[in-house]
């Protein structure tokens, strides 16, 4: 490779760079008359560079269309391998479809794990995304802007909540939950009194990956490659009201976390029952009640917020998964005692709630807290069930199909895999949950009967996969 001198009063190297710096004016990126910024004035220094043979090979790989095998291959290479990901490469979608880089068409029922509630390229997310983009997409939370305070009217306007912060996930959601739980036992301590900072959460319960959400969530596997975790944890059978009881009223525990639907853990629906009594043992004792609304929340139950259905409201709500269309959002909702103990500096993010991500979760919300959108998701879900059960119902390895609107499990009684992979392989895209033994199904909230009806036969179709895997 040549090696060369060159002077930044270089003839050549002026001219190109004033070429380009016209060719840029031209095409209107800097309004007419506008003096250059001194940055875009080559510097007087010297350089020394290599400049090797031209090639076309970065313009050629960018054009060449990457088959399956390639884009895998690259991925073990570049990507820390956390995830067991299915052998296929997505490459678009719309509506409840997507198509794979081979031009494969499957049926969306994974949902981007219960986020594309609107499924994929709604148009009037898609119209929401880019005008805010066109006008201002990140400021920090050192600035106000529209966008935010306008989502969080609208979250408190539909909820119990009186005031919101944002986050970028649903890990992040859950660990301001606990840091909000603790501050607030802290600020209503009487003076002498140890403030309480222990917590409650059940078993198949999950609520992140961070350290904090990590200590809360049941799965051992989780968390034992980073113990120690955050101490202080109690684990209760979900649904095991006389425990949870007889907990709280020690007085140690600040908040108890608990999912009215649980979706990792395998679909599985709390009683009424069981939340009024932690409900009446959290308002005895002081102790906060935060319900993980992440998965199940918005719109997903057929309720805007699966806990409606009971009519028992917790102080703290997590959301993230559906509420910005697919973007990376989490939000913590909190009544008005809760947000009275959090002060400046307490928390933050850089990130969160940033304006782009809000117009994105405004178009959302709009869509979905329409009450015949919810209806219809009811409607769709007791028909995939009952569907479900008329195809699934007599087969020796189906123990149950369970779950409320668009959130539904087949429990099954060997592992979900073999059938996860036949259904992808025939075209459909579903997940596990539990302990591998549960088909998950969260589909886009739009998916159609029709859709319902092709998804339902082909797992009907595939259940004989299961026969080899006793």
């Amino acid at each position: 490779m040549a090696s060369t001198h060159i002077c930044a009063s270089n003839t050549s190297y002026k001219s190109s760079f004033t070429n380009k710096l016209t060719q840029f004016n031209n095409n209107k990126h800097f309004p007419p008359n506008l003096h250059y910024p001194k940055s875009l004035v080559p510097p007087i220094a010297s350089l020394k560079v290599d400049i090797g043979t031209p090639t076309t090979k970065v313009d050629e790989s960018v054009k060449k269309k990457k088959t399956t095998k390639e884009v895998i291959e690259e991925e073990g290479k570049y990507l820390v391998g956390t995830y067991a990901r299915a052998p296929i490469v997505l490459e678009k979608g719309k509506g409840c479809k997507l198509y794979d880089v081979e031009g494969n068409e499957y049926l969306d029922l994974s949902g981007g794990i219960a986020v594309n509630a609107l499924g994929h390229g709604d148009d009037d997310w898609l119209k929401a995304v880019v005008e805010q983009a066109g006008l201002l997409t990140h400021v920090s939370n050192v600035y106000h802007s529209i966008p935010q305070v306008e989502l969080a009217k609208r979250l408190v306007a539909s909820s119990f909540a009186d005031r919101v912060f944002f986050s970028n996930s649903g890990t992040e959601a859950n660990e301001a939950a606990i840091k909000f739980s603790r501050k607030y036992h802290k600020h209503t301590s009487t003076e002498g009194k140890v403030p309480a900072t222990e917590f409650i959460a059940f078993s198949n319960c999950f609520h992140g990956r961070t350290l904090g959400a990590l200590a809360l969530t049941s799965k051992v596997q989780y968390r034992t490659p980073f113990e120690p975790v955050m101490p202080g944890v109690n684990f209760l059978e979900y649904g095991n009201a006389p425990a949870a009881v007889e907990l709280i009223r020690q007085g140690r525990i600040a908040a108890v976390f608990v999912e009215p639907i649980q979706g990792e853990g395998g679909i599985y629906s709390a009683t009424k029952e069981f939340l009024q009594s932690l409900r009446n043992a959290c308002d005895e004792t002081g102790t906060l009640l935060v319900y993980d609304e992440v998965q199940c929340g918005l719109g997903r139950s057929g309720f805007l917020w699966a806990h409606e259905a009971y009519g028992i409201f917790p102080d703290i709500m997590t959301l993230a998964k559906p509420l910005a269309g697919g973007l990376p959002i989490g939000a913590v909702l909190v009544t008005e005692k809760v947000a009275s103990a959090i002060n400046y500096g307490d928390h933050g993010s850089t990130f969160a709630g940033g304006p782009l991500i809000c117009s994105a979760a405004l178009a959302v919300l709009n869509k979905i807290s329409n009450p015949n959108f919810l209806s219809d998701v009811s409607k769709k879900g007791l028909y995939f069930k009952e569907l479900l059960k008329q195809k699934l119902g007599g087969n020796p390895h189906v123990k149950e199909i369970r779950g409320v609107g668009l959130i539904i499990g087949i429990d099954l009684d060997v592992s979900a895999s073999p059938i996860v992979d036949a259904c992808r392989n025939s075209g459909l895209l579903v997940l596990t949950a539990g302990k591998g033994n549960v088909v998950r199904l969260v589909p886009p909230l739009i998916i159609t009967e029709q859709e319902i009806e092709h998804a339902a036969n082909i797992i009907y179709q595939t259940l004989h996969v299961l026969d080899g895997n006793n």
